[in-house]
């Protein structure tokens, strides 16, 4: 029921207003218990894996897989290089690798210049062949 005017018996009329105070005293303690509470919270944690950084790659054992920024790629084993497609490419490092020992690794060397999209598709390969070690490496390319 609105609230009441009265000026004498006659003259009675509605207050067609607001009370904004209740209103304004939730947000007041509303703000305060955040406030309070803030400082309490911790924030979550969130677990990056972690690569390590070696000065320098290893020298033995490794298949170097080439990714040119025109697209080849070329299976470098030993003084022997193939040229290849993505298609050849599982098969043939993992035939190499299994001719190695347990701690052979297959080096991908990208081209700086070249779409994140073929390294994905030669390192997909890679993994479908089931290849058990691959490292990356990312080559010069053009500096400016």
């Amino acid at each position: 029921m609105p609230a009441v005017a009265s000026r004498g018996k006659r003259n009675r009329r509605t207050v067609n207003e607001i009370n904004m105070v209740p209103f304004i005293d939730v947000m007041l303690v509303l703000l305060i218990i955040f406030m309070v509470t803030a400082p309490m919270l911790t924030p979550g944690a969130i677990n990056v894996p972690k690569a390590g950084k070696s000065v320098r790659p290893p020298t033995k054992n490794i298949a170097h897989v080439l990714l040119d920024k025109d697209g080849t790629i070329q299976l470098k084993t030993g003084k022997a290089t193939k040229a290849l497609t993505v298609k050849e490419l599982g098969d043939a490092a993992k035939a190499w690798q299994t001719e190695q020992p347990d701690d052979s690794a297959v080096l991908l060397v990208a081209d700086k210049d070249l779409s994140y999209q073929k390294v994905m598709d030669a390192m997909g390969a890679l993994q479908r062949a089931n290849v058990q070690r691959i490292a990356l490496q990312v080559a010069g390319g053009a500096s400016k």
